[in-house]
């Protein structure tokens, strides 16, 4: 068993268990990330975000100075990117003072990400580019199917446009979709259920993978605002209302900004078994 610092953070209810490894020594087991987000048994969370030195990314090969948002998924799976989990990570730095600045670049696996980490409890991110596919995918949900737009955030999501709030609702995303052609997401994919509700703004609900539903997804609502400004005609910001709050989306050729809460609840300790 060992012992180490902890924090737990979240953005609009998605949450994380975080964990500073400036020099690369935790090295933690699928079973131990799985434990961690455990809500019973462990700390719990929808991920795991560890804080470490880009230079001790194997892979990375850009600024080995720069702060490596290291994320993996409650199921210990590697994402490449996580919108809310990456504003959290902002914040948990320059809480604990390793940020000198509030306006910073952080390393992930989907490249530099610029942040700003405002005193009003938001932050705001640059996720990068969102690329709507060609090709409209099947979603499956049960007995329902839809045609859904895939989206590129620099991981895989899929959008399915909902006639309802209340069709939007009833959906039982206990149940994993599965999607058609599989080889459209080799390695998963986050599926957004998004209803419009005004010109400029929508309701959603994700899937995401790895992890099941959950009451937010930084990325999701980014490819949600990407997917409907196509059939909308609307080219401006989007306020995208999620179970746990409300966040909105700037996009941009260059980079989709997205706004809201992060918060860092709990600092401690936790003891780590061997398993």
């Amino acid at each position: 068993m060992r012992t180490t610092q902890f924090s737990k953070g979240q953005g609009t209810g998605n949450d994380f268990v975080i964990l500073r490894d400036r020099s690369g020594m935790l090295n933690l087991t699928d079973d131990q990330v799985r434990w961690l987000c455990d809500r019973r048994f462990g700390v719990g969370g929808d991920g795991l975000l560890r804080a470490t030195r880009a230079g001790l990314i194997p892979e990375w090969e850009g600024d080995p100075d720069l702060w490596f948002m290291d994320y993996r998924n409650a199921d210990a799976s590697i994402a490449e990117m996580c919108g809310n989990g990456l504003r959290v990570f902002a914040r948990f730095l320059v809480d604990e003072g390793l940020l000198s600045r509030h306006d910073a670049v952080i390393a992930t696996r989907a490249g530099l990400k610029h942040v700003i980490v405002h005193g009003n409890g938001t932050v705001d991110a640059d996720i990068g580019p969102a690329r709507p596919g060609g090709d409209a995918v099947e979603i499956r949900l049960g007995e329902r199917s839809w045609s859904a737009t895939p989206v590129d955030v620099g991981n895989p999501h899929a959008v399915v446009r909902v006639d309802s709030e209340e069709e939007l609702a009833g959906l039982d995303l206990t149940v994993a979709p599965v999607w058609d052609p599989p080889e459209s997401f080799p390695n998963g994919v986050n599926v957004e259920f998004v209803a419009l509700t005004g010109p400029d703004r929508i309701r959603m609900r994700v899937h995401e993978r790895g992890v099941g539903e959950t009451l937010s997804c930084g990325t999701g609502t980014v490819a949600a605002a990407a997917a409907m400004s196509r059939p909308t005609g609307h080219e401006g910001a989007w306020t995208v209302d999620v179970p746990g709050g409300t966040l909105v989306v700037t996009p941009g050729e260059e980079d989709s900004r997205l706004t809201g809460p992060a918060v860092i609840q709990a600092r401690g300790e936790v003891f780590i078994p061997e398993l």
